[in-house]
């Protein structure tokens, strides 16, 4: 795994990265040899602008997903990953580089360069579990626990190219082998951890055993596997590194505290503020259009006001009100008790269907994070009354407190809609990894990941 902007990428999905644009770049070209046809334009001149192509159409294939690992791989719901970056980039290269010396369209060029792509793209994703050999990493797992189990089970869902796994290392002290292991897996303690990790050529070794008293961990010899280039993890930095989240079960006050990150201070703050004012600016005036024709359409439909305010806790536990397009019917709460929102909630309007599908409801929180109540990057702010249930249940919750609330952020494009203390668990999780490492290129990441999330519909209610 390689750590770049504070957040970490396999090597072999960065190497699919790579294959995929090399493609993109060669079918590019293959297209412009039919236009450029003359010495008066060399096609070595349009080569700066087939870059920029390739990076833009990159940007927005790993926005909608192509690239994870852990998402469906089945050809449908891959299809429109690949398809639209690719139509879109060819609209615009249409306008840049496909047209004859007459302004007429080069269709010989447009079908030449999607019908490579289109195949280029489809070889990578087929390939996608083969990666060089220079960049395989083995991993072996030390435990044979319930802990183990689950990283194993990681392990498996990620599908990460060039990862192999190739067994857990048993202890003899160790007192909760009771998980149900592929027997072939478990490697008995013949040889000491160093010599057996040499002899599997392991790359990295993960601590999946929580007992570390009374000698259980042989501290001495994870030492030797380190002096010998051999990367060795606990449980806690291996979800970190794997799954971008903070396992909260295996947090205590030691690792806020000791821990790197959470850099809080004036430059960073001064830095996202100024990036918040003029982003969100940028994106009011860009959506005016989107939110005039909401707020006539939910005017139309139902009696009530079109926006309205709703108190959240924000950064420090303050209270602030944030402005959102009404998506429920007046009185949704008559009771005047807090709900959830639910999957198919009867209170919702159709038009305000419509707007939570496509997060249409939420671009008013845009002028909130203008007045400076919000950043557009952070946790999801919630009600007072819920944050009282789950701070009573979920440990360590009020630390997501210490950075501003977001109209987007990691836990919302990395976890599906949060209706309970349990989802307010999970999603912690994601919010604690945030709040450790938000930078802004972070920040930028994850405002690429929210265009996925909003055009494929995922997680609202």
């Amino acid at each position: 795994m390689v750590r770049i902007f504070s957040h970490y990428f396999a090597l072999g999905t960065l190497y699919l990265l790579a294959v995929d644009a090399a493609c993109l770049f060669v079918a590019i070209l293959s297209g412009l040899s039919f236009v450029v046809v003359d010495g008066s334009q060399p096609l070595l001149n349009a080569v700066p602008g087939v870059f920029a192509i390739v990076a833009v159409m990159l940007l927005f294939a790993s926005a909608l997903g192509l690239y994870n690992t852990e998402s469906n791989q089945k050809l449908w719901p891959i299809a429109p990953r690949f398809s639209v970056p690719l139509v879109g980039g060819l609209l615009v290269m249409h306008w840049l580089f496909y047209r004859t010396p007459d302004g007429a369209v080069s269709l010989q060029a447009i079908v030449t360069t999607l019908s490579l792509a289109t195949i280029a793209r489809l070889l990578v994703f087929s390939l996608s579990p083969v990666a060089p050999s220079f960049i395989n990493r083995r991993v072996m797992i030390l435990g044979v626990g319930n802990d183990a189990a689950m990283v194993h089970e990681t392990l498996e869902k990620s599908r990460i190219p060039g990862l192999y796994f190739v067994g857990f290392y048993s202890l003899d002290a160790d007192p909760t082998c009771t998980a149900n292991l592929p027997p072939n897996k478990i490697l008995l303690p013949a040889k000491t951890i160093a010599a057996t990790a040499q002899m599997l050529k392991v790359n990295e070794i993960i601590i999946a055993t929580r007992e570390r008293r009374g000698g259980v961990l042989p501290l001495s010899e994870l030492l030797d596997c380190k002096l010998k280039g051999i990367k060795v993890i606990d449980i806690s930095a291996f979800y970190e590194t794997y799954k971008s989240k903070v396992r909260i079960d295996f947090l205590r006050e030691s690792w806020f505290i000791f821990g790197d990150g959470f850099r809080q201070s004036r430059a960073r703050m001064l830095v996202k503020r100024t990036f918040d004012i003029f982003a969100s600016s940028v994106l009011l005036v860009l959506s005016s259009p989107v939110m005039l024709f909401a707020a006539i359409a939910i005017k139309l439909e139902s009696p009530g006001t079109v926006i309205y305010r709703q108190e959240r806790i924000g950064l420090g536990g303050r209270p602030f009100n944030v402005l959102k397009f009404r998506s429920m019917c007046v009185d949704a709460e008559q009771d005047g008790r807090p709900q959830w929102a639910q999957a198919g909630d009867k209170r919702v309007t159709r038009v305000g269907r419509i707007m939570r599908l496509t997060r249409i409801d939420e671009l008013p929180q845009l002028i909130t994070v203008l007045a400076g109540h919000m950043s557009l990057v952070g946790p999801r702010p919630e009600r007072q009354f819920f944050v009282d249930q789950i701070i009573k249940k979920v440990p360590f919750y009020a630390a997501r407190h210490s950075v501003k609330p977001g109209v987007t952020g990691w836990a919302q494009v990395r976890h599906h809609y949060g209706a309970s203390v349990d989802d307010a668990s999970d999603k912690l999780e994601y919010d604690l990894f945030y709040v450790k490492n938000h930078t802004l290129l972070f920040d930028i990441l994850i405002l690429f990941y929210s265009v996925r999330v909003v055009l494929l519909a995922e997680g609202s209610r």
